[in-house]
């Protein structure tokens, strides 16, 4: 056996591919050549690589029938044959000695004193190399899918991570009455705000939540917004002004049709 042909039986071995006659002719040569350990540790890492390296992810049916459809046609080159009884160690000098006749040592002879055909090494390297363009293609899938989610992020958390982000990002804190907390988030130079709620109550059909920046006297409305189970984060609308206090009330559906609170606040959170 050659160096070449080895790394045919070493690929084999990393998938698990290897027929009981392959794993047995993969292991002699090994032992015969221990300079080739390379190679196998070689292609064993490139397994570890692509398992480990990719994120959990279905691949598409299109995928999956397109490697089932290259597999179909790639030559196949005749049956695997099993001997009865598989002899522990292979001498060197016989397989020496048959690759100096023609190179058939690695042929095991059948019953009748024919060599018996087995499938040609070659195209466990070819399913090698299928199994790591599939491994690509499912890590450049979920890949997409994170740009995909990092992209289309709701306005409300990009304007959060933005105010993190600002050198002058305050915050404060006020309890909602039945248990639970507000925050607001706020930067003077962005002239932004956000109020996460969490356990805030729901309300009932046909009224919505009501933001407001309260300036000194003058309530100025910075839009509505809903609560999942008790959870919200939400952008106020307009730019928010030094001292101004951040309020909630309840209102109609689609706000306060005077552009006035209708309610007392159920949250007012001071900025300054």
């Amino acid at each position: 056996m050659n160096e070449q042909e080895f790394a045919e039986l070493a690929a084999g071995a990393a998938l698990d591919a290897l027929s009981p006659d392959d794993q047995q002719r993969y292991h002699a040569a090994l032992a015969a050549h221990p300079e080739w350990q390379r190679i196998a540790d070689e292609d064993a890492d490139s397994v570890a690589f692509l398992a480990e390296g990719t994120p959990p992810a279905a691949p598409s049916p299109d995928i999956r029938a397109a490697l089932l459809a290259r597999i179909a046609v790639t030559p196949q080159g005749g049956d695997v044959i099993v001997p009865d009884t598989v002899p522990d160690v292979v001498p060197e000098t016989s397989s020496a000695s048959a690759a100096d006749a023609g190179g058939t040592a690695d042929t095991p002879p059948s019953a009748d004193g024919a060599a018996a055909p087995k499938a040609p090494a070659h195209r466990l390297r070819i399913l090698f190399a299928l199994a790591a363009c599939l491994a690509l293609l499912v890590g450049v899938g979920a890949g997409a899918v994170a740009i995909n989610s990092y992209v289309n992020r709701p306005a409300s958390v990009v304007a959060l991570e933005d105010i993190q982000a600002a050198g002058d990002a305050q915050q404060a804190s006020v309890p909602i009455e039945g248990g639970g907390t507000a925050t607001a988030h706020w930067s003077a130079s962005l002239g932004k705000s956000v109020l996460v709620t969490d356990g805030i109550p729901a309300l009932s059909e046909g009224e919505t939540y009501e933001l407001w920046y309260v300036r000194g006297e003058t309530p100025v409305s910075a839009g509505v917004f809903a609560a999942d189970d008790g959870e919200a984060t939400a952008v106020l609308a307009g730019d928010m002004q030094a001292g101004d206090v951040i309020a909630v009330t309840i209102e109609q559906d689609g706000g306060s049709p005077s552009g006035l609170p209708t309610t007392d606040p159920v949250l007012a959170i001071p900025t300054a």
